[in-house]
């Protein structure tokens, strides 16, 4: 996959997990093969193209919490949406331990 520009190796990950489970930006990361790029990822899902159906809200961050503010209208999508999954949000915070994908 080291060939593949790193935007399209994130996408490709983010296309691959599941329904009902989430990733930490960091493991998006390593499993696109760019280690230490947990940023990276996030400034990827920042500029997703409008209407993509990639399941960007299916990523939280390392401490298990959505990293957008809750109240605003990203935020109340991405629980939302995790919710209909099937996922418990707790405020922000969803279980690493219970959700975690482990590929």
């Amino acid at each position: 996959m080291s060939d593949i520009d790193p935007e399209q190796r994130i996408y490709a990950v983010l296309a691959a997990i599941p329904s009902g489970v989430v990733v930490t930006y960091g493991q998006v990361a390593e499993l696109a093969g760019l280690p230490n790029a947990a940023r990276l990822v996030g400034r990827t899902l920042r500029h997703l193209p409008k209407g993509s159906s990639l399941p960007w809200h299916r990523v939280i961050n390392a401490a298990g919490k959505i990293s957008l503010p809750p109240d605003s209208d990203s935020g109340k999508q991405q629980i939302a949406r995790l919710q209909q999954e099937g996922l418990v949000v707790d405020g922000c915070r969803i279980s690493l331990a219970k959700y975690r994908w482990r590929p």
